[in-house]
């Protein structure tokens, strides 16, 4: 079963009289390049999309297009979830320290998937909700109004990993986790994903979310970590100095251990 964004997505394959790019895909679904593009991948690798170059006599390379098909490959016949429940307890089994590997892969991946301010523009607390919000909603997440002004909590009533979770929690909501650090690093938001407390209820997760310092921008819009923040500053003042916190400014070094259920 598809979810509501890649649904759209499908729909505005069907609709289009030609193969469309990435980023007309993106302007009439209403998401994000990067989102659009993940969805449409999912969509060839289940089959219902096929992914190619545009025929086109005007100079210049190609631009990469997309299509619908009409499937004809019968349910069950890829087995995705078989696969993530291989993937994870590999994770589980062979890492020393699998809920921190998950959430350093959640946070590359939440910051591709968030949509990066100008360098410019500053993003308050409601921003920076209604944003890791919508990249939550498009991942399957179903995410609840926030309550809280000052410390946010987000209800998530619908894990898209959920049977997986189960067996191994530690490194689906750690990556769950890492995927909220890095949205929220990315948009530089006020704010920082301080814990994930899963399963509080059959079919409900909360997002503890907190005050973060807000870090230095480099030029290209690119928020500084608190190492390399302090570097600098120490390289300016001359003197030696020591950055408090782990990565991302979190005092666990970023790794967090999700809350019990």
């Amino acid at each position: 079963m598809l979810g509501a964004s890649r649904s759209r997505v499908l729909e505005v394959l069907r609709a289009a009289a030609e193969p469309v790019a990435v980023q007309d895909v993106a302007e009439r679904s209403g998401l994000h390049r990067n989102t659009a593009r993940f969805h449409l991948d999912g969509l060839v690798d289940a089959g219902l999309a096929a992914r190619e170059a545009e025929d086109r006599s005007m100079p210049g390379r190609p631009r990469i297009v997309y299509r619908a098909l009409v499937s004809q490959v019968p349910a069950g016949q890829r087995n995705y979830r078989l696969l993530a429940e291989m993937l994870t307890s590999v994770v589980a089994d062979t890492l020393p320290e699998p809920d921190r590997a998950a959430v350093t892969a959640g946070e590359a991946w939440g910051r591709y998937l968030a949509d990066r301010p100008a360098p410019s523009q500053r993003i308050d607390a409601a921003e920076a909700v209604r944003r890791l919000s919508t990249v939550l909603a498009d991942a399957g997440f179903a995410p609840g109004a926030a309550e809280g002004a000052a410390d946010p909590v987000i209800p998530l009533r619908h894990c898209p990993f959920r049977e997986i979770a189960e067996q191994h929690r530690e490194v689906v909501c750690s990556l769950h986790l890492g995927l909220m650090r890095g949205v929220l690093a990315e948009i530089r938001a006020p704010l920082a994903a301080d814990r994930l407390e899963p399963f509080v209820q059959p079919s409900l997760c909360l997002a503890y979310l907190a005050r973060a310092p807000r870090l230095p921008v480099d030029p290209a819009g690119t928020t500084l970590s608190p190492v390399t923040s302090g570097r600098a500053s120490r390289r300016r003042s001359g003197r030696a100095g020591q950055v408090e916190g782990g990565q991302d400014g979190h005092p666990d070094g970023g790794a967090g251990r999700p809350g019990p259920p």
